[in-house]
């Protein structure tokens, strides 16, 4: 394995409709290593002979007809992999692998929680925060260097959205939703690699709604996309980059694609 390893992550919205961008953003940045949630594709249709003609001939798929389904394809190998239910109803939200060096890496797609932030009106959002307190108690009992990527469904920081005022009351960016993501950090120390490097007040957006007839203008963005490491782990990144570029390409997910660089 090379003196430095650099992965990556993108909820594609559907890996089958993106393909296209999603080899472009492979030729053009060369991540060793890509993980996507919402690929939308079970296994035995997901495109796995394009990502291997690209170099990404290690794979590790947990997919879903039509909804969720998350995948780990990569330039080395991938061992040890598993699936945890932590939505415990069987959808496809995670994957996980052992990488030669020893690092854990762990691919989650966090519910969206519907649009009501009350547990008692919406059955989503309790969905949503009994999968987090799941998460939480697995990561109380890591013992190994580990990385966590994904769509986490949650902007925590008032800096992570347009308007914290105006998204108080809107499930992402909720005080449960925070207080809930803050636990699941405390379990394990996790290490924000996106706010190590882009510290806060400064602006850092992964996810722009469709809706909005021009997205860069209007500018209303979320970080809804993260990538946290072992307090020993994040030691050793030496880079994290988001590709904003990638929402104004054609067909885009609503999501950008993140990096983080390691040396090993």
């Amino acid at each position: 394995m090379a003196d430095t390893l650099s992965i990556a992550s993108w909820n594609i919205n559907s890996v089958r409709a993106r393909l296209d961008i999603v080899a472009r953003f492979l030729a053009e940045q060369a991540p060793d290593v890509l993980c996507l949630q919402e690929t939308k594709a079970a296994n035995d249709v997901f495109p796995a002979a394009a990502f291997a003609s690209l170099g990404y001939t290690h794979q590790v798929l947990h997919g879903q007809r039509m909804y969720h389904g998350v995948a780990i394809v990569s330039r080395v190998p991938l061992v040890e992999d598993d699936r945890l239910d932590w939505q415990a109803n069987g959808e496809a939200r995670h994957v996980g692998v052992r990488l030669a060096n020893g690092m854990r890496l762990e691919n989650v797609y966090v519910p969206a929680g519907g649009d009501i932030p009350d547990r008692a009106l919406n059955p989503k959002f309790g969905q949503k925060l009994d999968f987090l307190a799941r998460m939480t108690d697995w990561a109380a009992g890591l013992a190994v260097p580990t990385l966590l990527v994904g769509d986490f469904n949650i902007a925590p920081l008032e800096s992570d959205v347009w308007s914290h005022r105006q998204l108080l009351d809107v499930v992402s960016h909720t005080p449960v939703e925070v207080e809930a993501l803050a636990h699941f950090q405390a379990a394990h120390g996790w290490v924000d690699l996106g706010r190590r490097f882009v510290p806060p007040p400064e602006r850092l957006y992964t996810w722009w709604s469709y809706r909005a007839k021009d997205w860069a203008v209007s500018d209303r963005g979320r970080r809804l996309d993260h990538m946290w490491a072992s307090p020993a782990l994040a030691g050793q990144a030496i880079g994290h980059r988001v590709h904003e570029e990638c929402r104004a390409w054609g067909r885009p997910s609503d999501h950008i694609p993140l990096i983080t660089e390691f040396r090993l």
